[in-house]
């Protein structure tokens, strides 16, 4: 099993990578053209900025679609989650748009960018945070957050002055707005529940 990890230039990708290899996963870094349905799981990463990212994966933004029409599973953390939206406050460009919705920014009056740790609170059935009953801390790093169109696909919240939206699923999308792979015991747990579910 194969899981190809898009490198965008500007992705500190060490832990996130390191994190799938504990998980017995094999992985790729894609940064060129090539079919994506061979992998058995996409992977979006979590550092950079909107724009930039948006432009890197231009090249690979019909194979990423394709694949996952297809039904190759796909995961974004962070950045890679916004990515799953049309556009982004943050800057010019369209995303992949697998999801409805905008990314906006956190309102003046909240500090930002939101960095640390903070409660993730499950919105009904999640793949992604089955199977633990802990309470749900994971680390975030980010200015910016999806507001998605269709409710039914945000199955974790997060409040940092407001709510919004830190976990996202359907089929087999899968978005958190923090980062598993340093989020401790919860963020390898995700993680696992992941692999798990595209090895089925």
């Amino acid at each position: 099993m194969i899981f190809a990890v898009i490198d965008y230039g500007a992705s500190n990708m060490f832990s996130l990578i390191a994190s799938l290899k504990r998980a017995n996963v094999q992985v790729k870094i894609v940064d060129e053209r090539e079919r994506l349905e061979k992998y058995s799981a996409i992977i979006l990463p979590g550092v950079g900025n909107f724009t930039s990212a948006v432009q890197k994966i231009s090249n690979l933004k019909n194979e990423i679609l394709d694949a996952v029409a297809k039904g190759t599973y796909i995961f974004g953390i962070c950045l890679g989650m916004q990515l799953l939206f049309n556009e982004s406050e943050e800057g010019q460009g369209e995303g992949l748009s697998i999801f409805r919705g905008k990314v906006v920014k956190f309102p003046k009056t909240i500090k930002v960018p939101h960095m640390g740790w903070n409660l993730v609170e499950p919105q009904g059935y999640s793949l992604l945070l089955s199977d633990f009953e802990r309470e749900r801390w994971a680390y975030f790093a980010h200015s910016y957050y999806p507001n998605p169109s269709n409710n039914n696909i945000v199955k974790g919240i997060t409040h940092y002055g407001i709510k919004f939206v830190s976990v996202v699923e359907e089929g087999n999308i899968f978005g958190t707005q923090f980062h598993p792979e340093k989020s401790g015991e919860f963020g390898r747990r995700i993680i696992k529940n992941f692999v798990e579910y595209v090895r089925r």
